[in-house]
């Protein structure tokens, strides 16, 4: 699997445009013996299709498919700069990470820096880097801030077919573990944890080791357990190395402090995430969260203009290539776009920003809704229909 490394780091770059900062990269792929000199060419077309900017100061310069041929390795080589290089629409690249890959196997590092990419604070940390191990420590999340919460709907699982707790515990563990939070220790020390019994059918397990990234997950039996002749009707996991977790634990404190812990299982998985989220969180009872989200569901419908569902095709889903498409296509009209992943429930977002769209986490078969307001919304979402239809770029 290709991964990024502190010698693939050059560090204290400098490049008056995106064109030098290529020209650069490509020149240094082809001297490490990546890729044949012609790849530069393939490197410069791509970005004249279609620009390589993801976010928070990070650019991926590639060869087009057509230059594959002129690949003889895969590798990377990642320039920062310092002072930024104008990678177009006044998006400033502190990192560029040129990517010379045979097939797909530059996938890995678009997954990875997609997690990254929903961080704060990323940009500036970028700028103020002196050393490539920090670098590489920013680009594979291991610096993320106290803050810093992976807590998703995804994350929320209801129905499971369990008949013990070891059982919950395990799938919580993996919940935790895809979600890049914690590691195999950590997955084993879950495991073999002994969960508290908060009350009403709801247990806790916290790890602090093997912990990559503070987050939560939550396993629901489909039909209710006993352990140590309490009934189980949720597990917590909490895996935590900050005190990003605390928002979630006052939220439990207090639903079990009104009797309300019962309800929790009534939310959507959304509702539940939203009402344990540091920014969000209040101490509100679950009925009242589950309240608020009609209220919500019933004022966007009525201030939804155009609309539109459609289907992603692509294999490999919306990453950086077809993502970049799909947003280029949202900023040619002046209406208010907005997307959510209907396949998880996601939260709305703006479709004009690569950063948020990619962490949607759109993968091949998911579902895109969009919404749109202004006086051109229904030719916008005309345009993305048909955009995606067509594969976003990659002939899907």
């Amino acid at each position: 699997m290709l991964a990024l490394n502190a010698q693939d780091i050059h560090m204290q770059q400098h490049a008056a445009s995106k064109q030098d900062a290529i020209k650069a990269i490509a020149g240094l792929l082809t001297q490490k013996g990546l890729v044949e000199a012609g790849y530069q060419d393939g490197m410069l077309a791509r970005e004249a299709q279609t620009s390589t900017y993801l976010g928070s100061g990070i650019a991926i310069p590639h060869g087009t498919t057509g230059t594959r041929d002129q690949v003889k390795q895969t590798g990377v080589q990642v320039f920062h700069f310092p002072d930024g290089v104008d990678w177009g629409d006044g998006n400033l690249a502190y990192v560029a990470i040129g990517i010379a890959a045979k097939s797909d196997e530059h996938l890995s590092i678009l997954r990875q820096l997609t997690r990254v990419l929903s961080q704060e604070g990323v940009e500036e940390a970028l700028q103020k880097v002196e050393r490539a191990e920090e670098v590489v420590a920013i680009l594979n999340g291991e610096t993320t801030g106290a803050q810093s919460l992976t807590f998703k709907p995804e994350m929320i699982l209801s129905g499971f077919p369990a008949s013990d707790m070891t059982t919950l515990q395990a799938v919580g563990a993996g919940l935790l573990k895809n979600h890049h939070c914690i590691n195999h220790e950590g997955v084993s020390q879950l495991v073999a944890g002994n969960p508290i019994h908060l009350g009403q059918g709801h247990w806790l397990l916290g790890v602090n080791q093997g912990v990559e990234q503070t987050g939560v997950s939550v396993v629901m039996p489909a039909t209710s357990l006993t352990h140590h002749a309490q009934s189980v009707n949720a597990l917590w996991c909490i895996a935590a190395n900050n005190a990003a977790h605390l928002p979630v634990l006052k939220t439990l404190t207090q639903w079990k402090a009104d009797d309300q812990l019962a309800t929790c299982i009534d939310l959507s998985p959304q509702a539940l995430v939203n009402a344990c989220s540091p920014q969000t969180s209040t101490g509100a009872s679950p009925a009242a969260a589950s309240t608020d989200e009609r209220q919500k569901a019933t004022d966007k419908a009525i201030q939804e203009g155009e609309n539109g569902t459609f289907t992603i095709t692509n294999t490999h889903g919306l990453h950086a290539r077809p993502g970049a498409m799909l947003v280029n296509t949202a900023k040619k009209f002046d209406a208010d776009i907005q997307v959510a992943n209907a396949s998880t429930q996601s939260d709305s977002v703006n479709a004009k920003s690569l950063m948020k769209v990619i962490a949607l986490g759109v993968k091949h078969g998911h579902q895109l809704h969009f919404t749109a307001q202004g006086s051109d919304a229904a030719q916008a979402i005309s345009a993305l229909g048909n955009a995606i239809k067509d594969g976003l770029g990659e002939h899907a």
